[in-house]
C-alpha cells in the first residue's frame, strides 16, 4: 500500500503542477492584450527566441523590434493589421548585429544600430527604395540609441565622441521625402464585444 500512496502523491503534485501552469497562461489573457503566441516558424511577432525593443509607427500600424530568430540579432518589421511580418530587403546583414530600432509616422523610414562596417554606426532604412544610409561612419566614438521624428527629417541619438554621453540631432535635409501619416491613417483598435444598450431615459 506504501507504493500506492506514493503513486497518488506523485499524481497528485503532476496535477497541481498542471493547474498551477494553466491558470498562469490564462492570466496572460486578460482583456486588451492583441499578444499572439510565439511559433516555432518565426513568422509571427514572437517567436521561441528573445523578441525585444518594440516601437511603434504614429498610427500603430507598424511594430519594428529587434529578434534573435535568424541565429543573430536582427530587425523585423510587424503588421499589426494584417498580423504578419513585412520583409526588409538588404536592411540585415548576415555578417552584423542589427539592434535598437525606431520607426517614422507612416512606416517608411526605419533608424537602428549596426555594426556591419567594423563599429556601430546609425543607420536609416527606406523602405520604399529598400536602401540604408549610414550617417555616423566619420564620429570617433560610440553610438547607441537612435529615434527618428514622426516626418522622418530628424535623428537623434547618444554619442560618446566627447568623452562623455551626450545627444546629437543629425539633419537629413530640407529635400528629404517627408514621412507623413495619410488622410486615412487612424489608430488600430482592437476588437471589442459590442456594449450593452444603454437604458432609454423614462
Amino acid at each position: 500500500m506504501k507504493w500506492f500512496r506514493n503513486y497518488v502523491c506523485a499524481l497528485s503534485s503532476l496535477i497541481f503542477l498542471v493547474f498551477c501552469i494553466l491558470a498562469g497562461l490564462s492570466g496572460c489573457r486578460d482583456p486588451g492584450f492583441l499578444t499572439p503566441p510565439p511559433q516555432s516558424l518565426g513568422a509571427s511577432l514572437n517567436s521561441l527566441l528573445a523578441d525585444e525593443e518594440p516601437r511603434f509607427s504614429y498610427d500603430g500600424r507598424y511594430l519594428v523590434f529587434t529578434s534573435d530568430r535568424q541565429a543573430q540579432r536582427g530587425v523585423f518589421l510587424y503588421d499589426v493589421q494584417q498580423r504578419r511580418l513585412i520583409d526588409l530587403p538588404g536592411l540585415n546583414q548576415p555578417t552584423a548585429i542589427q539592434d535598437q530600432p525606431d520607426i517614422s509616422a507612416d512606416g517608411r523610414y526605419i533608424v537602428y544600430i549596426s555594426e556591419e562596417r567594423g563599429k556601430p554606426n546609425v543607420f536609416i532604412y527606406d523602405r520604399q527604395n529598400f536602401q540604408s544610409e549610414v550617417i555616423t561612419e566619420n564620429i570617433l566614438g560610440e553610438v547607441r540609441h537612435p529615434t527618428i521624428s514622426g516626418n522622418g527629417r530628424f535623428v537623434a541619438f547618444e554619442s560618446n565622441r566627447s568623452g562623455q554621453w551626450d545627444i546629437e540631432i543629425y539633419d537629413r535635409g530640407s529635400n528629404v521625402e517627408l514621412s507623413l501619416p495619410t488622410s486615412n491613417s487612424a489608430p488600430v483598435q482592437p476588437t471589442k464585444a459590442p456594449a450593452s444598450p444603454t437604458p432609454a431615459n423614462p
